[in-house]
């Protein structure tokens, strides 16, 4: 997966099936609609250590909607959209369905990319030797970690740095602290654009955030807003939200 290093990165999360597999599509569309470049699209698991309560919610209404990794490849495969797909899981799942058979099934999709948080970068050979050339897994860099490491981690990554920005889970963060320093430190490592993750609520979290590194991703958020509302209030609320990015992008 290749990402404009010229322009500013929008990349939303959505928990596939969390309202229905029948109404993903529109989801899609509607995110595609306000600029998505990418779109991360989560497959539920029953121990998300990385997502806040929101996400977790999500995943456990999809799984009593009975979805599954295999429901969720079998709409990829029927489904077309203009942005690359990045397919979200916890490793467990992948490795239970097996990495060979989940490259051949994505191949007839337009997922360009997996991100597996709770797979340790010393293991990435284990997805990363199946990979055809142009598919990416995406390498997390997380503010815990010292310069040798954030250079360890970028060195042979593709696709994007996801930058974590909180010291936890997904979802809204109470404060925030100058993550400047952190963003340049692995600017100087990488030539991908870096693309800031979890805690990114409001419009003024999005202002931010363009103004010291190359993207976002909004996961929380957004799946709170499809959770409870119609889609005609999410397109609204979208155009508010987003108003800084459009404001650099249009």
């Amino acid at each position: 997966m290749k990402l404009e290093t010229t322009k500013k990165q929008f990349i939303p999360y959505l928990m596939a099936g969390a309202n229905g597999l029948d109404r993903l599509a529109d989801e899609i569309r509607l995110l595609e609609k306000h600029g998505a470049t990418a779109i991360e699209l989560g497959i539920a698991f029953s121990d998300p250590v990385a997502d806040g309560p929101v996400i977790e919610q999500a995943g456990i209404e999809a799984r009593k909607k009975g979805v599954t990794l295999q429901k969720v490849l079998d709409f990829l495969q029927t489904h077309t959209f203009h942005v690359p797909i990045i397919l979200m899981g916890y490793a467990n799942s992948f490795f239970h369905y097996g990495i060979e058979p989940l490259i051949k099934a994505l191949q007839s999709t337009q997922v360009e990319a997996l991100i597996i948080p709770d797979l340790p970068y010393e293991h990435r050979q284990l997805v990363t030797t199946h990979l055809p050339s142009d598919f990416t897994l995406i390498t997390m860099v997380s503010l815990t970690s010292p310069q040798s490491r954030i250079a360890t981690l970028t060195k042979q990554a593709t696709g994007f740095i996801y930058a974590v920005t909180v010291n936890g889970i997904t979802g809204k963060q109470n404060e925030r602290q100058d993550l400047a320093p952190y963003f340049k430190q692995i600017k100087s490592t990488t030539d991908l654009p870096v693309c800031a993750g979890f805690g990114i609520t409001n419009a003024a979290d999005v202002a931010y955030f363009l103004s010291i590194c190359d993207g976002i991703v909004i996961g929380s958020a957004i799946v709170e807003q499809f959770a409870t509302q119609t889609l005609e209030a999410v397109d609204l609320y979208l155009t508010e939200l987003l108003a800084p990015f459009h404001a650099l992008t249009d």
